[in-house]
């Protein structure tokens, strides 16, 4: 008896889409941001809930937007997000793109899953105008910090991200009462 060889569809990799985040979505991607917090060491700083996310994603004024990759046509093939907003580069004097969170699920994972995310926001960058596209990784990410350089990004040894939150937030906005 011959062997048998597996058909077309057999030996096809799964195809693969990228589309804007629906409100309908919110509950993946509290499920996704949860993920990648866990990835990262960082679920007890979750408190995002499904409210926060509809509200300031999908509300009268969205902050940010959300891209959801899909595998395979049916429901149940989301495999990853990105979520990100703009921001603007005084020096280029031009808006850019900043990626706040990029997340395959482990079982995706080397499918270059991460890749078409990021290429997809890259194309989304210069379509609308945008002179950059940044985003951070955590210093302990070989992993991620390898795959980065590999598709060009530089590492900005230099620069340190600044964040104030919680009470130091609040505390600051009082000073600017003092100051109006």
């Amino acid at each position: 008896m011959p062997p048998v060889t597996p058909t077309k569809e057999a030996t096809e990799e799964p195809s693969v889409t990228i589309r804007p985040a629906t409100v309908e979505d919110v509950g993946l991607i509290l499920e996704m941001i949860r993920g990648l917090a866990e990835y990262e060491k960082l679920l007890h700083e979750v408190v995002a809930d499904e409210d926060s996310l509809r509200r300031h994603l999908f509300g009268d004024t969205p902050r940010a937007e959300v891209v959801i990759l899909c595998e395979g046509t049916g429901p149940g093939g989301e495999m990853g997000f990105a979520l990100f907003f703009h921001n603007f580069s005084t020096f280029l004097g031009q808006p850019g793109i900043y990626l706040e969170d990029l997340f395959v699920k482990p079982e995706a994972r080397g499918k270059g899953y991460g890749q078409a995310l990021l290429a997809h926001l890259a194309k989304l960058a210069v379509q609308r105008g945008c002179g950059r596209l940044d985003w951070g990784v955590l210093d302990w990410n070989e992993p991620a910090i390898g795959f980065y350089r590999r598709l060009g990004a530089r590492m900005l040894d230099d620069w340190r991200f600044c964040r104030l939150t919680g009470e130091a937030l609040v505390d600051l906005a009082k000073l600017a009462d003092r100051v109006s």
